[in-house]
């Protein structure tokens, strides 16, 4: 008897294990002063990266663009709660113009934990479902509420003009409901969010509209919607181009197909998940195709 209780309770750790593991890198935070990498794009466009640069297995929250223009600087996304600080540090170092725009890619705390560090004068901009998706997150209720995006949109929207331009996009579910791809078309630069965060199988959030079904014609779309573009800041991972974007469509459409033909022949998630190869994908992992596989079994359920 005790024999089952142990594998039960080892069966359900486990599957939180792999929960967890979807949705971010481990998140370990810093005994000392919390310290954030930059790297430089163009002359008015950085990265302040995913991990530490003292410790790389220190998780700081998704990569944040850094746009710097004549009226200040305009964010997009900002890291877990408690990276505020270390944030604007890391600004100091580039520019002395004060932020004045936060873009939210999406609702999850790792890209929104410090909107309401850089004060209410910020105008915080993000689609409607993802304001929608906010709401509901403790940390925008009660008197944070003002720091929920005062300017959403529904399709497209463009923010200022000339070589500062910045074009807003929603092309359908994927990692949520509301993931916006962000362009800056004078420095010819996407920034994905999560829509493509990694090289290894998407986080698919089901409780927040996600949808590993609907990614990779999410995906197709906003390749065939978004020319012109050089370089990709994924949500979590170093830079990429748009070859590596359309690669990663692939494996989430392939991933898709097999996950679907494995729950039409009657396979476990655990039995699809093995059989799935990441073999002919170079430098994929497959730390979170159980993940994955598991979220589209999950939705395909609820469709029959």
């Amino acid at each position: 008897m005790k024999r089952l209780l142990a594998l039960a309770l080892l069966s359900t750790i486990g599957a939180l294990s792999i929960s967890v593991a979807a949705y971010q890198p481990p998140a370990a935070q810093p005994a000392g002063p919390r310290v954030i990498d930059i790297e430089k794009l163009r002359d008015n466009l950085y990265v302040l990266t995913s991990s530490s640069p003292a410790d790389r297995t220190t998780f700081s929250g998704g990569n944040v663009a850094v746009f710097i223009t004549e009226g200040g600087v305009t964010l997009v996304d900002t890291k877990l709660a408690g990276w505020g600080q270390a944030i604007l540090d890391k600004l100091k170092t580039v520019t002395d113009k004060p932020v004045t725009r936060i873009i939210n890619t999406h609702t999850h705390g790792d890209h929104t934990g410090n909107d309401n560090f850089f004060g209410t004068s910020v105008e915080i901009v993000a689609q409607d479902n993802t304001k929608a998706n906010m709401e509901k997150m403790e940390a925008f209720k009660g008197e944070n509420a003002k720091f929920l995006p005062k300017k959403t949109y529904k399709d497209k929207l463009t923010l200022g003009s000339g070589k500062e331009r910045i074009d807003l996009y929603y092309f359908g579910a994927g990692h949520t409901n509301g993931d916006t791809f962000v362009v800056f078309p004078a420095l010819r630069v996407l920034h994905t969010g999560d829509m493509f965060a990694w090289k290894d199988a998407p986080f698919c959030d089901l409780t927040n509209g996600g949808s590993c079904v609907a990614l990779p014609r999410t995906l197709q779309m906003v390749i065939a919607g978004i020319k012109d573009v050089d370089t990709i800041i994924p949500g979590h991972s170093p830079m990429q181009t748009p070859r590596d974007l359309q690669t990663f469509q692939r494996f989430t459409a392939d991933l898709l197909s097999h996950a679907t033909n494995a729950m039409k022949a009657g396979k476990s998630v655990d039995d699809a998940t093995a059989s799935f190869k990441v073999d002919k994908y170079p430098g994929y992992k497959n730390e979170r195709v159980k993940a994955a596989i598991q979220a589209v079994y999950d939705e395909l359920k609820k469709k029959q």
